[in-house]
């Protein structure tokens, strides 16, 4: 079974990366991870991590491994989907900051929706219809994605479980998007508030954390860059988003995301930290 599973991951990890891992990488790292998501009683997982940490590749990997190796029907939900469309951020963006226009803080998602999918998990109310989030476009896809049956529920996002910050560090300018277009610091209040009340109650339906945390926030903006180029390359689009482009982007993330990079290890049931080049160095439970 050993070997069976790491060379299925090997190969897998190949067509989702582009990199080969030898397998003792991947029998040390990877795989002792799906063995406790399948051997384990709770059902429930959330895996966290910054932008480009490589969340979503450990997340298809997992329920690739967890569906062929061990036969358990996976259901795998991103935030991104959840994203609120363009017309109510627009709206959002009017009534309470401008900043809310863009994607991604809390209070940027249809957290109702996303409750509900996982109280329907719960309850074994199948097949449920789940949005997708179609990131070209900046909108809603009009189409959605049916998940038959599912004994396993896996949730991957940046922001996932993470906690509210506190006021001392929440009110601190970290960078210049804070410091010029959010000078009331009514931007980060609203999406610190929605972390604390709806966003705190979804992340508690979850029974495990997983947090991958990167070396350091230095890196995060070289790996958006890299997956930017690549996702361009693979949809064969010239107008992607430069760095300069890309470093203001980011700074919507920053404060959250270091805050995370705080907090987050001491919370979560598996800590995967990983290096410059996204690799896996040590992984705690």
């Amino acid at each position: 079974m050993h070997v069976e599973i790491n060379t299925f991951i090997q190969e897998h990890l190949k067509q989702l990366t582009n990199k080969t891992f030898s397998k003792k990488y991947i029998s040390q790292y990877i795989a002792p991870i799906i063995n406790n998501i399948n051997t384990s009683k709770d059902k429930k997982f959330i895996i966290a991590g910054s932008q480009g940490a490589g969340k979503s590749t450990l997340a298809i990997l997992f329920k690739l491994a967890l569906e062929k190796i061990y036969k358990k029907k996976v259901m795998l939900l991103s935030i991104d989907d959840y994203y609120l469309s363009k017309k109510k951020r627009i709206k959002l963006s009017k009534k309470i900051h401008p900043l809310l226009i863009t994607r991604g803080v809390p209070g940027t998602h249809d957290i109702v929706a996303l409750k509900n999918d996982i109280i329907n998990f719960q309850q074994k109310k199948f097949p449920i219809t789940t949005p997708i989030f179609n990131k070209l476009k900046d909108n809603v896809s009009i189409r959605k994605k049916i998940i038959k049956n599912a004994e396993i529920l896996l949730l991957e996002g940046w922001c996932c479980g993470a906690p509210s910050i506190n006021k001392e560090y929440l009110i601190e300018n970290i960078n210049s998007l804070e410091s010029k277009l959010d000078k009331n610091k009514k931007w980060r209040q609203f999406y610190n508030s929605q972390l604390k009340r709806d966003y705190k109650k979804v992340f508690s339906l979850f029974d495990q954390q997983i947090y991958i945390q990167p070396p350091s926030f230095n890196y995060i903006i070289k790996w958006r860059y890299a997956q930017e180029k690549n996702n361009a390359l693979k949809s064969r689009r010239k107008d992607f988003m430069n760095k300069n482009d890309l470093q203001i982007f980011i700074q919507h993330y920053e404060k959250l995301t270091k805050w995370m990079m705080k907090t987050m290890p001491a919370k979560a049931d598996i800590l995967i930290k990983i290096d410059g080049n996204q690799k896996i160095k040590k992984v705690v439970t």
